[in-house]
């Protein structure tokens, strides 16, 4: 048996057959809909109706993120074309990065530090003297982090430390 998917009930949003959110509000006093656009999420159709609903009905609009409103894009004018705009400005700030993993799980994101050198960071106390020198001396040498520097340095830099 196949489970229930769970939506998001937003105000002026809806879920196309094929998995798309749309989001378009009615003109007040008019028999017109301004389209607002077909989003990935469901809370970017409603951000986008939020922005609208905002312009054009005032402050005492129902909105899906009431606490928000004072941060979405203002339209600069009642034109279809400005409140579309203004809608998909407000809706790009709830784009999700890309999940490229099978299962729609998590990506893990590389960070450009070598095992040993992330060793060393958790090994060496960030107060340290030595830890400042090799630092000193590695953007000096212009090396990556490494082995033993000190060395090679030494005879170029004159040391003052702050701890004596």
């Amino acid at each position: 048996m196949k489970e229930q998917e769970t939506v998001p009930a937003y105000i002026g949003v809806r879920k196309r057959k094929w998995g798309k959110w749309v989001s378009e509000i009615r003109e007040p006093g008019k028999k017109t809909r301004i389209w607002l656009g077909s989003y990935e999420f469901a809370e970017m159709a409603a951000a986008a109706y939020d922005v609208a609903a905002l312009h054009l009905k005032g402050p005492s609009a129902r909105l899906n993120f009431p606490e928000l409103s004072n941060n979405f894009p203002k339209p600069v004018s009642s034109n279809a074309e400005d409140v579309q705009l203004a809608a998909q400005q407000a809706a790009m700030r709830f784009k999700r990065p890309k999940q490229e993993a099978a299962g729609g799980g998590v990506v893990p994101v590389r960070v450009g530090l070598s095992p040993s050198q992330i060793q060393a960071i958790n090994e060496s106390p960030l107060d340290s003297p030595k830890m400042w020198m090799e630092s000193e001396c590695a953007l000096l040498v212009g090396e990556p982090y490494g082995g033993n520097q000190l060395e090679e340095c030494d005879d170029d830099i004159d040391y003052y430390s702050i701890w004596d």
